[in-house]
């Protein structure tokens, strides 16, 4: 008789735990979590003319002292409270 059970995959576990943090989706991709592009994040998070100045989603930006480029982190539960307030 075979007691042992199979271990979960990696991508199931990874599937339904909610993330703090999302990192913006490479160029002409989608976030795996929303389905919003790139730019539409970049408008959510980043204070310019489309948000009046104030961006309705949290977010942070990663970088080094000194350099012009970092990574962009938004706040998962800040963008999904976001996107509820509209429906």
């Amino acid at each position: 008789m075979n007691t042992t059970m199979p271990l979960p995959s990696a991508t199931a576990s990874v599937e339904t735990t909610k993330p703090e943090w999302l990192r913006l989706p490479a160029p002409g991709a989608r976030c795996r979590y929303t389905g919003l592009s790139r730019s539409t994040l970049n408008e959510l998070t980043i204070p310019g003319p489309a948000n009046g100045g104030t961006p309705p989603v949290k977010s942070v930006v990663l970088r080094r002292r000194g350099a012009l480029r970092g990574i962009r982190l938004i706040n998962y539960d800040s963008l999904m409270a976001y996107l509820a307030e509209l429906s």
